[in-house]
């Protein structure tokens, strides 16, 4: 018998929902208790730009959403992913995706 392996966010998902980059970006600057005026400025951001992102108003492009994983110390294809699940995921297309490095 073949077990599939799950992936992170099937995992996540499972026990809280739908992730989304929002939600995901809300729930770190919680977790490390910081204003969102601090976590802007350690984004490079304005704060209405941090609120749009987190309240799923904006979706970054994939190279904006790796420039946030570099600054938070993250995966980049993990954030990237998110990112373009939402975009899809807005434009009603409900599709998984997942990313792997071309090198």
């Amino acid at each position: 018998m073949t077990t599939k392996k799950l992936s992170t966010f099937e995992v996540l998902e499972r026990k809280f929902g739908r992730l989304s980059f929002g939600s995901f970006l809300h729930s770190w600057r919680i977790s490390e208790e910081i204003s969102q005026t601090a976590f802007a400025k350690k984004l490079g951001i304005s704060v209405q730009n941090l609120n749009d992102l987190e309240k799923g108003r904006r979706i970054p492009s994939p190279a904006r959403a790796a420039k946030i994983a570099k600054k938070l110390g993250l995966d980049e294809m993990v954030v990237i992913q998110l990112a373009i699940r939402d975009s899809l995921y807005k434009d009603g297309l409900k599709y998984d995706v997942q990313l792997f490095s071309a090198s």
